[in-house]
């Protein structure tokens, strides 16, 4: 007898308003819907949290706010949030419908992708965090299963595909949850980052890592860790350094290893430091990657909470085969090595030769030493006690250590090579900016140069990473709020400006001062010009008109008016142009400047008469200044003897000059 599960939800109205119609998947932390908006008549995509995640109390308020902050990043690669609610308990997002499938499908069906189409995809993936990444927010749960792609109609290549990032803050609203409990995170363990497994933290890096590891299993149709139990997947990203795509795909080039090794990097001062530079450094290496057959491909684990080093946290979730607070054998680091220790026994017999107090131990000793050769040896045993406790004593308080070279004023490579040569190991830790030491110098080291440290020890390096600099963003077109909240992210400083401004509504950003792509130092004070709307004044048109009218109607709504005169084929004294076009709103008081004709540009007449010229002479001459000569007055053989208008005058080009030739 078969038994079918049905889903109440399926036909139930969420709100009064949202229509389910049927269900797409359930994941590790809610099932998504699709559903009728009814109020709008559009298709939107319903996700709700499984009963399991919403117990804790403070769980509502937590996810509320987390959608709120959701709803606000607006991008073009991010899934929209259009509405957040609370169904028989159970909060719910309603998110924008992507008509597509999940990388994960795409992925179950073509196993693995080509170079190009990885890249692109990637592309658009971390253009989506970076937006997240300026707005504050960490993703923290990047993989296939929350990356939708909408394929080209009709197919084809991928490049063509728009890709769109979903669920940014649900898995920081339930691990927020799980904080109260203690020890545990919410994460898919074949993307976790390392330092989400030992101390719980998470910051941009830890986004980078997790599309790192995407990448990687674009490339390669698995990814890099494979286990039984989640616990000793999550514990080999700590232990373990991703190894070169390349491995298990022949032909992939050095530029492409070389990407997913910076990203994967364990330490996350050695990754990128937020999608938009790792974004960068995608776009470089895609002009290198290169193409090869598709090979076989894993299922990637759900999300769900792995337990946290112990410290990080003190309550671990126990799992299957694993112990509280131990990592599973195969994991463990190796044991420290016990501390020399002294020859005791050789010592112990030493106090016995030197313990005079046991009874008639003075007697025997007194004859042992009447002879010269008891003498001698018990010297030469003296002898050899102190040189062992002596040698002992060295070790343990200066033998076993050495000094520490200064690392510091020369780069990294320069400091690794000096380290070796006195024998000593090299650790990276955090850099920190400097505004006169170039980047990649070593600006300080623990322990410090000249300092104590054991032969063989580990010095740690602090890099400088150059002077601290951020490249000022387009905000142009996003609404204030969002453009101030991703300058203030960036350590920068706005301050608002309001402008009338036809193109914009209120509100919304028109420009930056400095522009987009001023690099700055942080605090730098960024103008942000924003939209106040039309303004009151709408400006008429009043070229044709002569000045005097456009003047007075222009005057007439409370605007200033300037005028400038231009030579032109219009009849002098009427508009020709106007500084503001017709439509355009402007304030009161506002200036408008006219431009009006001066009539067409004019000639002087020159002088023929009286100068011994015949009417052709004289004729020819004005042709030439561009007049013409008319006869009023011919005797044959006669000379020009007067003119009309007279020399000198100015005149508009193709006057009449009258001509009076007489003897």
């Amino acid at each position: 007898m078969d038994t079918k599960v049905v889903d109440l939800l399926i036909g139930a109205l969420i709100d009064g308003r949202y229509r389910i119609r049927g269900r797409v998947a359930r994941g590790g932390m809610a099932t998504v819907y699709t559903a009728t908006d009814e109020r709008l008549e559009r298709t939107v995509a319903l996700k709700i949290i499984h009963p399991t995640q919403s117990r804790d109390p403070h769980f509502l308020e937590r996810f509320t706010d987390e959608a709120k902050t959701i709803a606000r990043l607006t991008h073009p690669n991010v899934v929209a949030v259009y509405d957040q609610g609370v169904h028989e308990g159970l909060p719910y997002l309603i998110m924008e419908y992507v008509r597509g499938r999940t990388l994960r499908e795409m992925l179950s069906d073509r196993r693995r992708l080509n170079p190009p189409e990885a890249l692109a995809i990637l592309e658009q993936v971390l253009a989506a965090v970076a937006a997240a990444h300026r707005a504050g927010l960490v993703h923290r749960d990047i993989k296939p299963e929350n990356v939708l792609v909408a394929e080209a109609p009709g197919g084809g290549s991928l490049l063509d595909a728009v890709v769109k990032v979903a669920d940014f803050g649900l898995a920081r609203a339930v691990e927020a949850s799980a904080d109260d409990k203690g020890g545990q995170l919410l994460a898919t363990v074949a993307y976790v980052a390392p330092e989400l497994v030992t101390d719980g933290r998470a910051d941009p890096r830890t986004d980078i890592y997790s599309a790192g590891i995407v990448l990687f299993e674009m490339l390669t149709g698995r990814v890099p860790y494979e286990g039984d139990k989640p616990v000793e997947i999550a514990w080999r990203h700590v232990d373990q350094d991703v190894p070169p795509p390349s491995k298990y795909v022949a032909g992939l080039s050095p530029a492409l290893d070389a990407l997913v090794a910076r990203a994967t990097r364990r330490d996350p001062g050695g990754r990128p430091s937020d999608a938009g530079v790792m974004l960068a450094e995608v776009q470089a290496a895609r002009e290198e990657g290169t193409s090869a057959p598709a090979g076989a491909h894993a299922a990637a684990a759900p999300t769900m909470a792995v337990p946290l080093s112990p410290a990080a946290s003190t309550q671990i979730i126990s799992m299957p085969g694993a112990m509280p607070n131990q990592r599973p054998s195969w994991a463990r680091l190796p044991d420290a090595p016990p501390p020399p220790r002294a020859n005791t026994g050789t010592v112990h017999r030493a106090g016995d030769l030197l313990d005079r107090d046991k009874p008639g131990m003075r007697q025997r000793f007194a004859s042992m030493v009447d002879t010269t050769g008891k003498r001698r040896a018990v010297a030469i045993a003296l002898v050899l006690v102190g040189v062992l406790v002596a040698g002992s004593g060295y070790w343990f308080g200066v033998g076993r250590y050495t000094s520490a070279p200064s690392l510091t004023q020369i780069t990294q490579a320069q400091a690794l090579a000096k380290a070796k040569q006195h024998g000593l190991k090299v650790k990276i830790g955090p850099g920190r900016y400097d505004e006169k030491i170039a980047k990649g110098t070593v600006v300080g080291q623990q322990p410090g140069g000249n300092q104590r440290i054991l032969r063989g020890g580990t010095v740690t390096l602090t890099l400088s990473l150059g002077p601290e600099r951020y490249t000022v963003p387009n905000e142009q077109g996003r609404a204030y709020s969002e453009a101030a909240g991703a300058l203030t992210a960036m350590k920068m400083v706005p301050k608002r400006v309001d402008k009338y401004d036809d193109s914009l509504p209120a509100g919304f950003v028109l420009s930056t001062d400095p522009g987009p792509g001023t690099i700055v130092p942080p605090g730098a004070q960024i103008t942000v010009n924003v939209s106040k709307g039309k303004a009151p004044i709408q400006v008429p048109n009043v070229i044709g008109q002569d000045q005097a009218t456009a003047t007075q109607q222009l005057t007439g709504l409370g605007l200033k008016v300037a005028t400038t005169q231009q030579q032109s084929d219009k009849p002098a004294g009427q508009v020709i142009n106007q500084s503001i076009p017709d439509g355009a709103g402007v304030e009161k008081d506002a200036t408008i400047i006219l431009t009006v004709s001066s009539g067409p540009p004019q000639v002087a007449v020159p002088n023929v008469s009286n100068v011994g010229l015949s009417f052709d002479q004289a004729n020819q001459v004005l042709q030439q200044a561009g007049l013409v000569g008319v006869q009023v007055l011919a005797i044959p053989g006669g000379q020009v003897r007067q003119q009309n208008p007279p020399a000198g005058t100015p005149v508009a080009p193709g006057t009449q000059v009258q001509l009076w030739i007489t003897p």
